[in-house]
C-alpha cells in the first residue's frame, strides 16, 4: 500500500506490503531511491512485512522546504506504522540513517544490515577535484551532468537502465541538500557503542575511499560482520539482489520482533 507519511515541517512517500510477517525496514541510498529495492523485494515478501521511503526530494517525496534530519524522519516513519522496535536495512545514506539512530535510539533497531554505507564523522579523504566538479554542477543545476557524474562515481560494475533509472530518481535532490538537510551526529567515534546484531556488506567494485570507510566501520562494531561482494560497485541491490535479500532473511530473521 502507498501511502503519504507526515514529517517534520513536511511529508515523504512511503509504501507498506503489509502482510503477516514481521516487519523489515529498508532505506534506499544517496544515488537512488527506494525502487532499488524493487528486485530485493520478492524474496523478502515471502517471510516478512517490508516498509520502505523515500528521503525528502527522492523519488516519489516531495522536495524539503524546511531543515529536516534524516534520523529524525526515519524516527517519524517508524512511530507513524507503529514500529517501537525493528530491523533496519540502509545502503549507503540509508545505512548511515539506521546507524545514526540505533545510537540515538537502541531499542528500536534489533538488527543493522548495512550495504556499502556511510557513517557521519569518519574523516573522508579530500578529493579536490572531485568535490570541485560535484560542486559545479551542483550550482549550475545540471541534472543530467549530475547524472553522468554519478554514473562514473558510483556505478562501476556498468550504467545499465536500472543503474540510470536511480540515478535519475536521486539526482534532482542534490540541487537541495546543501540547503535543507542537517548532518546528525557524528557517528563514527560511537561505533564501539552499538550492541545491535550487524552486518557491513560492501562491493570491491565500489569507490576505494569507501571501501576503507566500510572496513573500518565493521572493525568498530563489536560482533559485526563484514560482507565483500565481487564484482559488485555502490549499488548492491541491483546488482546482486539475491545475495542482499538472502543476507537480510539470514541475519535478521532471529531478530525480529
Amino acid at each position: 500500500m502507498e501511502l503519504t507519511v507526515p514529517v517534520s515541517g513536511g511529508e515523504v512517500w512511503a509504501d507498506d506490503t503489509g502482510g503477516d510477517g514481521s516487519p523489515v525496514v529498508l532505506l534506499h541510498p544517496g544515488v537512488g531511491d527506494s525502487r532499488i529495492w524493487d528486485p530485493v523485494l520478492p524474496k523478502l515478501t515471502e517471510h516478512h512485512r517490508v516498509i520502505r521511503y523515500d528521503v525528502r526530494g527522492y523519488g516519489r517525496s516531495p522536495k524539503p522546504t524546511v531543515p529536516y534530519s534524516l534520523r529524525d524522519d526515519l524516527a517519524a516513519v517508524l512511530d507513524h506504522f507503529g514500529l517501537c522496535s525493528v530491523p533496519l536495512v540502509g545502503c549507503s545514506m540509508g545505512g548511515g540513517t539506521a546507524m545514526s539512530l540505533a545510537l540515538a535510539a537502541p531499542e528500536r533497531v534489533t538488527a543493522l544490515v548495512l550495504i556499502c554505507p556511510g557513517v557521519t564523522g569518519y574523516p573522508w579523504p579530500r578529493e579536490p577535484e572531485i568535490e570541485a566538479e560535484y560542486e559545479a554542477l551542483v550550482k549550475a543545476g545540471d541534472v543530467e551532468e549530475l547524472v553522468a557524474f554519478g554514473l562514473r562515481e558510483w556505478a562501476a560494475a556498468g550504467a545499465d537502465e536500472s543503474a540510470v533509472a536511480q540515478l535519475r530518481a536521486a539526482a534532482p535532490a542534490w540541487l537541495t541538500e546543501d540547503e535543507y538537510q542537517r548532518m546528525d551526529p557524528p557517528a563514527f567515534d560511537r561505533l564501539h557503542e552499538l550492541d545491535t546484531p550487524t552486518v557491513v556488506m560492501v562491493g570491491d567494485l565500489d569507490r576505494p575511499p569507501l571501501i576503507e570507510c566500510n572496513e573500518q566501520v565493521a572493525a568498530r562494531i563489536p560482533g559485526c560482520r563484514l560482507v565483500e561482494m565481487s564484482g559488485v560497485d555502490h549499488l548492491p541491490p541491483l546488482r546482486v539482489p539475491d545475495q542482499v535479500a538472502d543476507t537480510v532473511l539470514a541475519y535478521c530473521g532471529a531478530n525480529l520482533v
